[in-house]
């Protein structure tokens, strides 16, 4: 990953901390959706700037589940929270109580059951940033697409209109048993929205 300039180690463990708030809302809330206990981890929690948000989950032929929203109030910006297509699968059998491997496709339940997922786990992540910063953040209703990555970034950045060019990325593992699920939680945050949110921890910063 490139290094972002005037983004310090200090940024990121505010960052960190974040993540690490919104993995125990996250893990709490899919545990009752789920009636089991969830194992959460997050790998990674950093800033990448546009070009590596292309390659990040793959690649652009890569099929990806995603659940769009968009975020109103003191930080505008687009949240995506992508899946691959097997992790995709994993994610249906899992909330379905299904052996791994079950689900070879996506049909209209198991759309929905991804993207009440990836619903969840935006919810935690946002509410942690909010509950840190104080700052009012609203989500929009989330939208699911079932595509290349290509084409899904493509059309969320035209459609996010002006953002800045550092994006947050909070990579998230969950595992139950021998499932094993990795997705990608991405803040596209409009011109000047991220900084907000280091100016709220008091830690301004020109990105």
């Amino acid at each position: 990953m490139a290094e972002l300039e005037g983004i310090s180690g200090l940024y990121m463990d505010a960052l960190q901390e974040i993540s690490n708030i919104g993995l125990g809302n996250a893990a709490t809330a899919l545990a009752e959706l789920l009636n089991g206990k969830v194992n959460m981890a997050v790998p990674k929690a950093v800033f990448l700037n546009t070009e590596e948000l292309f390659t990040l989950a793959g690649g652009p032929e890569e099929v990806v589940a995603c659940v769009y929203l968009g975020v109103e109030g003191d930080v505008p910006g687009t949240i995506l929270f992508i899946f691959k297509e097997q992790c995709a699968y994993r994610l249906v059998d899992m909330l379905m109580g299904r052996e791994p491997g079950t689900s070879a496709g996506l049909d209209a339940m198991g759309e929905s059951a991804v993207m009440e997922i990836g619903n969840v786990l935006t919810g935690s992540f946002i509410n942690a940033i909010g509950s840190m910063t104080g700052l009012r953040m609203v989500t929009t209703v989330p939208m699911f697409a079932f595509d290349m990555l290509g084409a899904i970034l493509s059309t969320s950045l035209v459609a996010s209109g002006y953002w800045d060019d550092q994006i947050l990325l909070i990579e998230t593992l969950f595992f139950q048993e021998n499932f094993q699920i990795k997705g990608h939680f991405f803040l596209l945050p409009q011109t000047g929205a991220l900084n907000r949110i280091f100016e709220a921890l008091g830690m301004p910063v020109t990105l």
